[in-house]
């Protein structure tokens, strides 16, 4: 058995404690973690360890937590940034499983994120949205799902139409070729890029075209 000998707050984060034993500093827990320690009081080794282990999953959950709240993620996604901060896997797993159980995390919606916001801000194409979602861990069956829904067409003139202005003053054929490999970049094939072709350089030449 060993005693714990100190209990003192962090300077830097006053939610944790540093808990010494047997004398020396040993670890430090969160306060909820530490709040039935008292000085003098006799722990085990598989006591420290529990303790070690629920304050790690209590950290790894905040960490998670912190990440969905600057944007939706993968289940993937969170644990290969749990996994960089040195969590083992076994905490890993129970920190998915649970915001899976809560809600927080779930990739079917992620992928319906996913591609709303690139159709909205970087339209692609379905190829293009399927490499990036399979990038991040999503199963094909989501995949599939989650791309049915674009409009490739659109999607396509879209990309190009915010970026008119910068290929006005083009030739035709340096139009062509410009906003051909623009497309390309995204993921589009020749045929939805032919018409595309046709579509835009006509705006162009209306002049209907959003200004820089």
């Amino acid at each position: 058995m060993h005693i714990v000998t100190d209990l003192t707050t962090q300077k830097r984060n006053q939610e944790r404690l540093n808990v010494f034993i047997d004398g020396r500093y040993a670890f430090s827990l969160a306060l909820e973690a530490a709040a039935d320690l008292k000085i003098g009081q006799s722990l085990s080794e598989a006591r420290i360890a529990a303790l070690k282990t629920a304050d790690s999953l209590a950290q790894a959950k905040n960490q998670a937590v912190r990440l969905l709240s600057y944007r939706p993620r993968s289940v993937q996604e969170v644990a290969r940034k749990l996994a960089e901060k040195g969590y083992d896997e076994a905490v890993i797993d129970q920190v998915v499983q649970h915001l899976q159980e809560v809600d927080l995390l779930n990739d079917r919606a992620f992928a319906d994120y996913w591609v709303e916001q690139r159709q909205t801000f970087k339209p692609r194409s379905r190829l293009a949205l399927q490499h990036e979602l399979n990038q991040k861990g999503i199963s094909r069956r989501v995949i599939e799902t989650a791309v049915a829904v674009v409009d490739e067409d659109e999607a396509a003139y879209r990309a190009v139409s915010a970026n008119l202005w910068r290929w006005r003053n083009l030739s035709q054929e340096q139009f062509k070729q410009k906003v051909g490999q623009y497309l390309q970049r995204r993921g589009f094939n020749y045929d939805t890029i032919r018409p595309v072709l046709q579509r835009t350089w006509q705006a162009v030449e209306d002049e209907e075209y959003p200004a820089a």
